[in-house]
């Protein structure tokens, strides 16, 4: 990333002095011996604070009669990656193969969440899984095992410990021309820390291609007719503070998530 477009953005992005807008962090469910807990990885709740400059919230994986309400609360979602898939009967896909990690109830709360929160025009930013939730929850269908279709690179995590894993730069993007990413960058290319098994098969109707990687697999989308929608399929999340694009992009999501604080009068 071009770094003289890396401080204009950190510029015009700055936070401004007041109240912090609350961004909802969806949570994803596990169990602990006898106790289901509702949980977020703390990088993503680090990023959102530091980062974007945000209050954030964590947002149980409840039911969908949760979502408007939840919406109507907040200045901003945050999707964040996870270890589960979206189970494939919300896309009409196959049977995942066995040994698949699901969490039913994540889906049965981010896919309405994330359709309440574009129908409200809410600032929302998703990453890994979030970036597939949306897809689906817009009506588009995920690869659920990317390595597996012809011409299509194994976009895996490395084995190893999680600096290895998250910490690695698996390939270049190309960042369409005139784009949001390419305005946000500076550049038409950067490289990314994509570890992934699904990905976006048929993209969603309304949803614009970003990035892509070099197999053709899309790597951001974003939704053009909404103030600020925008999905990753990598994790600019993790050393938030050793990537200029990372922090443009929470950056220019913190600053979304202001003006939409300071229309609704929070």
């Amino acid at each position: 990333m071009d770094e003289v477009a890396a401080r204009d953005i950190a510029s015009e992005c700055r936070p401004a002095a007041g109240p912090r807008p609350v961004v909802g962090i969806i949570c994803c469910t596990r169990r602990e011996g006898d106790h289901a807990l509702h949980a977020v990885v703390e990088k993503y709740v680090v990023a959102a604070a530091e980062g974007a400059g945000v209050m954030p919230v964590l947002v149980p994986a409840l039911d969908a009669g949760y979502a408007e309400d939840a919406v109507a609360r907040l200045d901003g979602l945050l999707a964040p990656g996870s270890r589960s898939n979206v189970e494939p009967h919300h896309y009409g896909g196959p049977p995942s193969i066995p040994e698949t990690a699901h969490d039913p109830a994540r889906d049965g709360m981010a896919l309405p969440l994330l359709r309440a929160a574009v129908a409200a025009d809410l600032p929302v930013l998703a990453i890994c899984r979030g970036i597939q939730e949306l897809n689906v929850a817009l009506g588009g269908s995920l690869h659920q095992q990317v390595h597996a279709v012809p011409g299509r690179l194994d976009h895996r995590a490395p084995k190893g410990p999680i600096d290895l894993r998250y910490g690695h730069r698996a390939h270049p993007v190309d960042l369409v021309a005139g784009g949001f990413f390419e305005r946000l960058a500076g550049a038409r290319q950067i490289t990314v820390n994509s570890l992934h098994g699904q990905g976006i098969d048929r993209l969603a109707s309304g949803l614009a291609v970003e990035a892509t990687a070099p197999d053709g697999q899309i790597e951001a989308v974003r939704l053009p007719q909404a103030r600020f929608v925008v999905g990753v399929q990598w994790h600019p999340e993790y050393r938030l503070g050793d990537d200029p694009f990372s922090r443009a992009l929470f950056a220019a999501f913190g600053a979304a998530c202001r003006a939409h604080a300071a229309r609704r009068g929070g």
